[in-house]
């Protein structure tokens, strides 16, 4: 690859905020060392944590609001405590809340039939929108999966058939 020099004058937006008039940042540029107007403000009240609340450990305290309407549960629940062990820039934090969140859904189904209610699937994964707007790639995932279990199937039917029944 050959190193050219770029003209700036032809580059569209270069230097757009070299003009001191229009400098975005000038208010703050001017202010010094102690509170100014701006800067002066009460901190909210604490929210009450009245469930468990999950947050990152590398974070001392909770912020000052944060949302209580699905505290952590079930399986998902335990993984989800586990995940936030770990810092937020290691796979060993998104990984397992990625799990927890899968999990979750097939609780949320569990617990949608236990209280009587069957779930509309069709409509709450989106098949609808998938066929309309991306109906060859959902029906080739959809072809795939379908594979995936018959070969499962056909495989622990073989399985079955090969083994030989215990003789005393």
């Amino acid at each position: 690859m050959e190193n050219t020099r770029i003209d700036p004058s032809q580059v569209k937006g270069w230097g757009i905020d070299a003009d001191p008039e229009n400098e975005p940042t000038w208010p703050m540029r001017e202010r010094v060392e102690g509170e100014h107007d701006g800067y002066s403000w009460t901190r909210p009240t604490q929210q009450a944590e009245t469930v468990e609340v999950l947050h990152s450990n590398e974070r001392p305290n909770l912020s000052a609001v944060f949302g209580t309407s699905t505290p952590p549960a079930g399986l998902s629940g335990s993984i989800r405590r586990y995940a936030f062990k770990f810092s937020e820039s290691s796979y060993g934090h998104w990984l397992p809340l990625m799990l927890a969140d899968r999990i979750g859904v097939v609780e949320g189904i569990f617990s949608d039939l236990s209280h009587g209610h069957i779930p509309n699937l069709i409509d709450e994964l989106g098949v609808k929108a998938e066929l309309k707007h991306n109906r060859k790639e959902f029906l080739t995932r959809i072809g795939m999966g379908a594979l995936v279990v018959i070969a499962t199937y056909a495989a622990y039917s073989r399985s079955q058939k090969n083994e030989s029944p215990l003789k005393d």
